[in-house]
């Protein structure tokens, strides 16, 4: 099973996700984050039906470094229930999986 791992989040500003990637690249708590801007979310929330323009963090880190991101996202994410999605990268370029292991501590 791959150590690569890439997890998900979301956040309700550019500047919010801006914070976090540079916070998680800056921490070598992930090798690179990709912001995905005013992407819109359908969800139900107390009950409700709710739609959102969010941004989405598409985080690329180790399994080693997972539970570390879990809790910066956690601390700096803004939201009530901060979303935190992960999954096994099984597949790649070698070079790029090799660059993305060594990015992390």
């Amino acid at each position: 099973m791959s150590e690569n791992i890439l997890m998900m989040t979301s956040v309700g500003s550019k500047e919010e996700a801006e914070k976090i990637a540079h916070t998680l690249v800056d921490k070598r708590l992930a090798a690179c984050v990709n912001i995905v801007p005013q992407v819109q979310s359908v969800y139900r929330w107390e009950g409700k039906v709710e739609h959102a323009q969010e941004w989405l963090l598409l985080i690329k880190t180790f399994a080693t470094a997972l539970e570390r991101v879990r809790k910066a996202n956690n601390e700096m994410n803004s939201y009530e229930l901060p979303e935190c999605i992960s999954f096994h990268i099984d597949g790649g370029c070698a070079n790029y999986l090799k660059w993305l292991s060594n990015s992390v501590e």
